[in-house]
């Protein structure tokens, strides 16, 4: 065989090589894009009383309440959905970087599509909010009565 039909076979086997590896890069990409699909972030406040679904995207699915939540105050309701949502999109956020690290296998490039997002649009990683806001209980409402169980209509403290 002359070298130049060798060269040529060389460049037909490194051509079938390489698309050989597209058509697994291509399988890999389908196989994460189904994934990511279906990536949502879960929290449930470490009282049990709200739980968070959320898309990575910050979308929040659902939002459900235990039945125990009337006995919370508002402002501490408030304060706990808004922790577990944070909480939730931080999952979300955590699992997409998961599935595009085992599709790519190569986290620097995440992590430089993710800062350009940031740099140019103004993006922000969903970030893990921390520890749960303390949660206050609602305090029980004066009962109408009270006020009347001390007074007594015949008693003149007015000294006259």
């Amino acid at each position: 065989m002359s070298e130049y039909a060798e060269h040529l076979l060389q460049r037909i086997e490194a051509l079938d090589t390489a698309a050989a590896d597209n058509r697994l890069r291509a399988e890999t990409f389908q196989e994460m894009a189904g994934e990511l699909k279906d990536v949502e972030g879960r929290a449930t406040s470490p009282d049990g009383l709200v739980t968070v679904v959320a898309m990575p995207g910050g979308e929040v699915r659902t939002v459900t309440f235990d039945d125990r939540i009337g006995s919370l105050a508002p402002s501490s309701l408030s304060a706990l959905v808004v922790h577990t949502i944070a909480q939730a999109q931080a999952e979300a956020a955590r699992t997409q970087a998961e599935v595009v690290r085992r599709g790519l296998g190569d986290t620097e490039l995440l992590d430089r599509v993710l800062d350009a997002d940031e740099r140019i649009f103004g993006d922000q990683r969903p970030r893990d909010p921390g520890p749960a806001p303390v949660a206050v209980r609602r305090q029980e409402p004066a009962r109408d009565d009270e006020f009347f169980e001390e007074f007594d209509v015949l008693d003149d403290r007015t000294g006259r």
